[in-house]
């Protein structure tokens, strides 16, 4: 990340944890989440909720799940919502964070013209990606450290493709969230990986339609951590335990489970074993 970035997250988080004067008097937790829980909409269903039950409010840091977890390392939030399980384990292995909770999920896709130049659709998303790299067609990657970028890495790794020599080329990253890959890929009619999430929230589709879905690889794990109060001691324990708790509890995972748009559900409540894990 560059400088300019990191000064405006900064900025940012600063924003977030001073806030007005009145938010001082107010109870409130910072989470630092993943920009699909945010640009999907789900955060606008849900936070209300906890809030009206809590009176806690909460002030979201939207980043790919790579940066967010350093924020949480910097005890710059008091909740961190991911999607990226081996970082996450990561997180709490190295005693950044405590418990890592399971609490939904969806899965991923690819999305490209409709056209479908590479003749990439199918199930298999890493025959698809290695289609789609011999064909030398369009591809868009978030290149942010999210859990997208970094399951896309994944992908491209079992396929035996190597996209580091063609960046720029044909393999475009952008550094930015889903949202923006998404509009880019849009502009330029290339593929994307995605979250089923906010592709069912994004509006600018062009000529982009689901090609690749139904893969088991595509499995989307969300999972949510305190971050841990013996490294941090200004962590908010019992208003960031109130949130986590919520969100597993039957309440929350009912409420995760009521999102939809235009009747589709957009991510599938998993906590305590319920579903799939």
């Amino acid at each position: 990340m560059d400088a300019l970035r990191r000064g405006f997250i900064s900025l940012l988080l600063a924003n977030l944890i001073a806030g007005p004067a009145v938010a001082q008097s107010q109870k409130f937790i910072t989470v630092a989440s993943t920009t699909s829980t945010e640009q999907s909409g789900l955060f606008k269903h849900l936070l209300p909720r906890f809030t009206e039950k809590t009176g806690i409010e909460v002030k979201v840091v939207a980043l790919g799940t790579g940066q967010a977890l350093d924020v949480g390392r910097r005890g710059d939030a008091d909740v961190v919502f991911v999607h990226d399980k081996a970082a996450e384990e990561k997180f709490v292995a190295e005693g950044f964070g405590v418990q890592r909770h399971e609490v939904m999920y969806n899965d991923f896709v690819i999305v490209g013209p409709k056209s479908d130049p590479a003749k990439a659709a199918g199930r298999d998303v890493v025959e698809a990606l290695r289609k789609i790299a011999a064909a030398k067609a369009p591809f868009v990657s978030r290149g942010d450290r999210s859990g997208t970028h970094a399951a896309e890495l994944r992908y491209w790794k079992e396929g035996s493709v190597d996209v580091s020599p063609v960046r720029g080329e044909w393999y475009k990253e952008i550094g930015q969230g889903m949202g923006p890959a998404l509009n880019t890929a849009a502009a330029q009619n290339a593929y994307v990986l995605t979250d089923r999430g906010t592709w069912l929230s994004f509006k600018n589709r062009g000529d982009l339609t689901v090609l690749v879905e139904g893969d088991q690889r595509l499995f989307n794990q969300y999972g949510v951590m305190l971050v841990n109060p013996a490294r941090h001691p200004h962590v908010k324990v019992v208003e960031g335990r109130a949130f986590i708790d919520w969100l597993v509890s039957p309440e929350g995972q009912k409420a995760i489970a009521d999102y939809k748009i235009e009747g589709e559900q957009l991510f599938f409540p998993n906590a305590a074993g319920a579903g799939r894990s």
